[in-house]
């Protein structure tokens, strides 16, 4: 547990993600893209799905962090949200799980608490990462035994919506690391190198990066954003 947590301090993840609804979505892409990221000089990868991680593991050597997103009709909780995605997961043995760590209802009405202890009970030497949004997410996920904390979803609730983590030189990430003491991982709209040196600068353990890198139509739309306004403010 401790050991991979030791190997990735002061290093790159790269996530390597495409959903459905995207044009790379493949698992034999995936696996190029974490082959690019390793001849790169990532320290790991970060994906989601048993068919992505699987590929992904036969052409690269480096540390998995697994997910599973999926929708549950009574819940917004979707990045590895129940059991039954952690056992999925399990099935190719990535190196870390993370899951959503918010304090949002979860599917069936579960407790973050309970889910924990059944993950702990089934697979007692699994790392586990909180994908958290608040302070207060990160501060109860110390106390039920994550060994590490993201500050993924910043952001991507109501409760943070319209906040990325480069806002006002990381404030949110020097909050955090202000506010446990497990390590915590920067990732979350880290979309220049600047910003990823920054993050581990102020002391992130790690930083994930992964549209900046691996989603080319993200990439595509920023440049022609810039180039837009840039029209705009000439015309």
């Amino acid at each position: 547990m401790k050991n991979i947590l030791e190997a990735l301090k002061g290093k790159l993840v790269v996530s390597c993600q495409a959903l459905e609804n995207e044009p790379l979505h493949s698992p034999f892409i995936m696996a190029r893209m974490a082959l690019a990221a390793a001849q790169g000089g990532a320290a790991a990868i970060r994906a989601n799905s048993v068919a992505d991680i699987e590929a992904i593991k036969q052409q690269v050597s480096l540390p998995v962090i697994g997910i599973i997103k999926r929708d549950y009709p009574d819940s917004e909780v979707f990045i590895t949200a129940t059991l039954k995605e952690v056992d999925e997961l399990m099935t190719v043995q990535p190196d870390i799980i993370a899951l959503d760590a918010t304090a949002r209802p979860r599917p069936g009405k579960q407790s973050l608490a309970a889910l924990v202890t059944e993950i702990r009970t089934r697979y007692p030497a699994l790392t586990l990462m909180a994908d958290i949004a608040t302070v207060d997410d990160a501060v109860t996920a110390q106390k039920l035994g994550f060994d590490c904390v993201g500050t993924t979803l910043y952001g991507y609730t109501a409760e943070t919506a319209g906040h990325t983590l480069p806002d006002n030189n990381c404030a949110f990430l020097q909050a955090v690391l202000a506010a446990v003491s497990i390590p915590v991982v920067a990732e979350g709209n880290v979309l220049t190198p600047a910003c990823a040196a920054t993050c581990l600068q102020l002391g992130a353990h790690m930083v994930v990066v992964g549209g900046a890198i691996t989603r080319p139509q993200q990439i595509t739309e920023r440049f022609m954003a810039a180039i837009t306004t840039q029209s705009t403010d000439g015309a």
